[in-house]
């Protein structure tokens, strides 16, 4: 299966510690996971709380994690400890 490209994501070890994040931002995947999959924040609720950010980013960062769950959410348990979003 070829690598789905996310143009909105990128990853830079001298930022987040390389953690994947959302270009031009410090704003990691495993973020937006936590406001929208664990809290429940709608994109556009995330989007209002962050103008900085644009949907067509948030929803990429979304996808990337959908792409790369397994990489995400070892990321997410080692980094916060918090409970996973259960699959579905």
């Amino acid at each position: 299966m070829p690598k789905v490209l996310h143009p909105h994501i990128t990853s830079d070890p001298a930022v987040c510690g390389g953690s994947p994040r959302i270009a031009g931002t410090r704003f990691s995947v495993r973020l937006i996971v936590e406001y929208v999959l664990r809290q429940g924040i709608t994109p556009e609720e995330l989007q209002t709380a962050f103008p900085h950010l644009n949907l067509a980013a948030i929803y990429d960062a979304l996808a990337y994690y959908y792409d790369n769950r397994e990489e995400i959410d070892a990321e997410i348990k080692a980094d916060d400890g918090f409970d996973l979003p259960k699959s579905q």
